[in-house]
């Protein structure tokens, strides 16, 4: 059974072990977004719909800059490591289209150029990135950096004793409650006798002992989407660091789950109530200093632009809310 509204649960904000300006993930799940809305004129601002692992850890990091991303769609400049692993998401993809005797390194490697051909055709902005690079010095370097990542994996895991039973697999489920949620995993893995592995790729550094709760929470949240579109616990979440050669695991319980859904349910909330008060509150930490937003944002001195949605009227006797945006 869902979680109900008489629950409790702290809207945290995650420990983020290092500053960075997006995720491979993040990126997709950008992507997502923009298709999820095709049919709907630029000028058209809609109320969010459901949540992602990316869209939740935006709202707990800064509201404002999940305003920003899900309600405004301000655009942002691509990034060299957001794009770095958006390329060797696809070539770890890819490289499972081979046989298992041919799932080798070079093989791998040799999958980059065509991917990031591919990358360039679908998503035309990372051209961007490599503008002031006319000798190709710096694109050069970034790839062998995409090439180093490759090679790393094979040190971590046997691809060629790999089947796995998805890749890329979107994923969404709609709770008792009506929240919906979504995401895109990397890879699940299933065992003869029906266990599940979920899977993730992370093209940084493992964070620190103390941060692992706050990279996990992405993998709960997948596992809670699985358990109830299949009604399965999954065995094992495994997150696979190839910029330091780290496998992190974890065997989610029922409470983990639990405890996430009660989570997620107290984080939409406060979505909800700030989508319908227009107040979204800036809150600054390290990771400003990589925010494609400070122009307008008010921590900068800068301002939001105007508020898209209706905002509801305050209730008689309620303090005033600040509303992020001119009226």
């Amino acid at each position: 059974m869902a979680a109900t509204g008489g629950d409790t649960a702290e809207v945290e904000q995650p420990v983020t072990a290092e500053p960075t300006a997006a995720t491979a993930e993040a990126a997709v799940e950008a992507a997502v977004d923009t298709m999820a809305t095709t049919a709907i004129a630029a000028s058209t601002a809609v109320a969010p719909a459901s949540l992602s692992p990316s869209r939740a850890g935006d709202f707990m990091q800064c509201p404002l800059l999940y305003r920003f991303r899900v309600i405004d769609r301000l655009p942002e400049k691509p990034s060299e490591a957001a794009t770095r692993g958006t390329l060797v998401h696809a070539v770890l993809e890819r490289l499972f289209d081979a046989p298992a005797a041919e799932r080798t390194a070079p093989r791998a490697k040799s999958l980059i150029p065509g991917q990031w051909d591919r990358l360039r055709e679908t998503r035309p902005e990372v051209v961007e990135l490599f503008a002031d690079d006319p000798d190709g010095e710096r694109l050069a370097r970034w790839l062998g950096e995409a090439e180093r990542l490759v090679e790393r994996w094979f040190t971590l895991e046997d691809p060629t004793r790999l089947e796995p039973a998805e890749r890329e697999l979107f994923i969404e489920a709609r709770l008792d409650s009506g929240l919906k949620l979504r995401g895109i995993i990397d890879r699940v893995d299933v065992a003869p006798t029906g266990e599940v592995r979920i899977v993730d790729y992370k093209t940084g550094k493992a964070p620190r002992p103390e941060y692992a709760e706050g990279a996990l929470f992405q993998m709960k949240f997948y596992a809670l989407v699985v358990w109830r579109l299949k009604n399965v616990i999954p065995r094992r979440l495994q997150l696979v660091y190839l910029g330091s050669g780290d496998v992190l695991t974890y065997d989610p319980v029922l409470a983990d789950l639990e405890r996430v859904e009660r989570k997620l349910h107290a984080l939409w909330e406060a979505i909800r109530e700030a989508t319908e008060s227009g107040d979204w509150r800036p809150r600054p930490t390290k990771l400003c200093g990589w925010c494609d937003h400070q122009a307008h944002c008010p921590e900068f001195g800068g301002t939001p632009p105007p508020y898209p949605l209706p905002v509801r009227a305050p209730e008689s006797g309620d303090p005033a809310q600040g509303r992020m945006g001119p009226d």
